[in-house]
């Protein structure tokens, strides 16, 4: 069970200037908070219309205009299709993911659509050398070279798809995606596959630390339960990409 904020504790967050993108994802959480949510900002709404209009000071609509937030216009998406094995989606391998093949419909029509609109399609694969330490915490998986290790076939990569290996949760370490991204000019992710809340997770933090717009569609990612999954948006939801300008080692 879900613990609730409450309607004080919202207000509270809401006169602090929490951010609207944060106070939602916190109350998305309970379906009371989010009712609760929605309510103080009609009340607040009403109140703001009640009251007489002051003209603010040159400087501060100079200052708050300056600050406002710009939402990015992506132009240049990818699609990745994240650990869509058959190590992870084969009944009764010991790190199946059962929910990944119910969503392997709507991850095959992503990548249609991404070949009608020549977006390109990354495939990154978890993959592992036999002697990898990473079997020592986790059940033997994804081993190079073996069927294991190969994609579901119902949506194996097509000729010009690329393919990425990677040997832990994030895309990006380790790997060549990163260095693929900048090749292909991408500023959005649109990712998919499993699992929500470990490799999707990591991959889709990462990419916003590096300044992604990164989009999940909902019916084409797979946890290992509703609830990981929802938690794992939820958190996802709350954070901004960072503007690469912040990445840069300071001079």
């Amino acid at each position: 069970m879900v613990d609730r904020l409450g309607r004080e504790r919202l207000l509270e967050l809401t006169l602090a200037g929490t951010p609207e993108r944060a106070l939602a994802s916190l109350a998305a959480a309970s379906p009371e908070d989010t009712a609760d949510l929605g309510a103080l900002r009609e009340d607040l709404a009403l109140l703001a219309h009640a009251a007489p209009p002051v003209e603010p000071p040159k400087r501060l609509r100079e200052r708050l205009l300056a600050t406002r937030p710009r939402p990015r216009g992506p132009r240049r998406p990818v699609l990745v299709v994240l650990d869509m094995i058959n190590d992870y989606l084969t009944p009764g391998r010991p790190l199946e993911v059962p929910r990944a093949r119910d969503v392997v419909s709507a991850v095959k029509e992503r990548i249609t659509w991404a070949h009608e609109k020549n977006v390109p399609v990354i495939y990154v694969c978890d993959t592992h050398e036999p002697d990898d330490e990473d079997f020592r915490d986790w059940p033997r998986h994804a081993v190079a070279g073996t069927e294991g290790a190969e994609v579901w076939p119902e949506i194996a990569p097509s000729s010009g798809d690329h393919v990425v290996h990677k040997r832990t949760y994030s895309a990006f370490t380790g790997s060549s995606f990163g260095p693929l991204l900048d090749e292909l000019h991408a500023d959005q992710i649109i990712l998919t596959g499993c699992a929500t809340e470990i490799g999707m997770f990591a991959t889709a933090k990462d990419a916003l630390e590096r300044g992604f717009v990164v989009t999940i569609p909902p019916d084409c990612q797979a946890g290992m339960s509703v609830v990981a999954e929802h938690v794992a948006l939820v958190t996802l939801a709350a954070l901004a990409p960072f503007e690469p300008r912040y990445l840069r080692a300071a001079p």
